[in-house]
């Protein structure tokens, strides 16, 4: 089965073919046009702006994802794009040439919940001993827009063990660099400058660190950030004093999620009596000292880490077109009044109110 994948969500516009050959997944394209160099001016992804941009290239990363493949249409099983949640501009754009496609080429349409292609990656990628991930396993899953701890049973199937009352981690990432005047996207340059600071310096905050339960909170750490900036003595602010907050922000962020983590850990011990790996996926997974920290704690407690490879945890075609295989191949998918959602919670109940004490 080969399935074609569209992403428009954010800042990146992407198209993949992934295919299923027994248990394994194949990626045979993999298309991904960023919008760094329109958003940077503003410090930050303009809704407007990326779904503009989403329009002027999406037909051409299509393509390129056809050639690289080296297939045509007619050999396509399925079409597959983001239904959300996201910027609405940008999910309308994806959803809509979706659409256009099934139609056209008489192929089923899969509308993709964009958190589910996140944790989902890992059962195309797989890990270092076989091709294939099972159920249940658990998930943390950390992006620009989204923190979240979930028991993953099975396709459509989730379980919130926790998730952020205010602000993501990745954000808290980007609006640090923001204060620094690290410049977009933030994440990966708060990283590279943390390996060159001291991140015992600056006594920054924990939020939630210590207390029971799985939930996150960044905004009294980003909060903090900038009164530490504001505190420094006045001017430029120096190379070392940014390398510093940069390492004590990164380390106390890791804190945190390690800290929120351990506790989801045990209860999805209690909840899963066979247990099952941890997984990290979504943009943020991609941060190293990140993930080493969350090693160290699935190690603790006996499981095994997988992490999709750092380039299949930004926001990208394939795992939006393995999502769409996935669900296509238990039969399900959309019709084509399906309506993009800029919200779509993978876990829509409230099961925090049942899980273990």
């Amino acid at each position: 089965m080969i399935v074609l994948g569209i992403e428009t969500s954010c800042d990146e516009t992407a198209a993949a073919i992934v295919t299923k050959d027994g248990e394994c997944g194949r990626i045979l394209s993999n298309v991904v046009r960023s919008q760094h160099s329109e958003h940077k001016p503003y410090g930050g992804v303009v809704p407007e702006v990326a779904a503009r941009a989403h329009v002027e290239v999406i037909d051409d990363t299509i393509k390129e994802a056809m050639r690289e493949a080296e297939l045509h249409f007619d050999q396509i099983d399925g079409i597959a794009a983001t239904g959300g949640p996201g910027l609405i501009g940008g999910v309308m754009v994806g959803t809509m040439m979706g659409k256009a496609l099934s139609f056209a080429l008489s192929l089923p349409f899969i509308a993709v919940n964009h958190l589910e292609a996140h944790a989902l990656t890992v059962r195309l990628t797989g890990d270092e001993n076989r091709c294939n991930v099972d159920f249940p396993y658990i998930l943390l899953l950390v992006s620009g827009g989204h923190c979240q701890l979930l028991a993953v049973e099975g396709i459509g199937q989730y379980r919130c063990l926790g998730t952020t009352i205010d602000d993501a981690v990745g954000e808290a990432f980007d609006k640090t660099a923001k204060m620094l005047g690290l410049g977009y996207p933030g994440g990966p340059e708060v990283e590279k400058i943390a390996a060159k600071g001291n991140s015992a310096r600056f006594s920054l905050p924990r939020p939630m660190m210590g207390r029971t339960g799985c939930d996150f909170s960044f905004s009294g750490l980003k909060t903090k950030v900038r009164q530490t900036i504001n505190s420094l003595p006045p001017g430029e602010l120096k190379q070392e004093d940014i390398a510093d907050l940069c390492a004590s922000f990164q380390e106390a962020a890791c804190d945190v999620l390690a800290d929120r983590s351990e506790n989801a850990l045990d209860i999805f011990l209690q909840l899963y009596s066979k247990g099952g790996p941890f997984v990290v996926a979504g943009g943020v997974a991609a941060n190293a000292a990140i993930r080493a920290r969350l090693k160290k704690i699935a190690t603790i407690k006996s499981l095994q880490f997988i992490a999709p490879p750092i380039h299949l945890c930004t926001d990208n075609g394939a795992m939006v077109a393995w999502a769409g295989l996935e669900k296509l191949l238990l039969g399900e998918s959309d019709d084509l009044d399906f309506r993009p959602r800029p919200r779509w919670p993978l876990d829509p109940g409230d099961p925090k109110l049942n899980l273990p004490e």
